[in-house]
């Protein structure tokens, strides 16, 4: 599959390891027809629910490891663009809203993307993906209509599919597999249990283990519908 041409690609997450789970085979797709790609990741998830499994990582030790992590994600994808934004994990929606906006008005403008990708808000669940949807989204909306990248959009809530029915874009990357896996082995102080365990399913032939790595899904953020108020 090839995907649509784009000038500039920019992702923006909270936290290292949202990329590897929802994106990478996205990014890495990009990144293999030559489409550059910038990831800002805002936090270096130092409040990490997990050390480890077993435990290797201390409150201490786990935003340097994070780090590691996130670099070593990039390096799987590819990805040479990789901007760390210096917030602190889980305080992200405690942040001036002005001055979120602000630092993705700046990351646009210096990117230029055709593209964004981000999580949907409203449908996002954790506090810090739902601030950083909102601000993006923000910043989208203060451009003239016309010059508006398109917004890709990731959704996860319970109710997306009620409220938003099936995806608008699907992206094949059974390609870059590997590259995907790659991404989410290399944050393994947050998915040795979970690769641990989808190992077990993907070598059981489960098909919605499978579909992991086979599709990304994402929906056109819909700016006719006016989410501000909810905001």
């Amino acid at each position: 599959m090839t995907l649509a041409q784009e000038r500039h690609v920019l992702v923006v997450f909270p936290h290292p390891d949202d990329e590897a789970f929802g994106v990478s085979g996205t990014i890495s797709m990009y990144i293999k027809q030559g489409i550059p790609v910038t990831y800002a990741c805002l936090t270096l998830g130092e409040m990490g629910r997990n050390l480890g499994n077993p435990p290797f990582a201390t409150r201490e030790s786990l935003p340097h490891i994070r780090k590691q992590e996130l670099l070593a994600s990039a390096q799987a994808m590819g990805l040479t663009d990789l901007r760390m934004m210096g917030l602190r994990d889980k305080t992200v929606e405690f942040e001036d809203d002005e001055e979120m906006v602000q630092m993705m008005t700046k990351l646009i403008e210096e990117t230029n993307p055709s593209l964004i990708i981000t999580f949907y808000p409203n449908y996002a669940v954790h506090p810090d993906h739902e601030a950083t949807a909102r601000a993006v989204v923000r910043a989208v909306r203060r451009m003239e209509e016309t010059l508006r990248p398109k917004l890709y959009a990731v959704a996860f809530a319970n109710n997306t599919k009620d409220e938003l029915g099936e995806p608008d874009v699907i992206h094949d990357i059974q390609e870059v597999r590997d590259q995907k896996m790659g991404a989410m082995r290399a944050h393994i102080s947050q998915t040795a249990w979970m690769l641990a365990e989808m190992d077990k399913r993907l070598a059981a032939g489960e098909p919605e283990t499978e579909n992991w790595f086979t599709y990304e899904r994402f929906f056109n953020y819909r700016w006719h519908e006016d989410f501000e108020d909810s905001f």
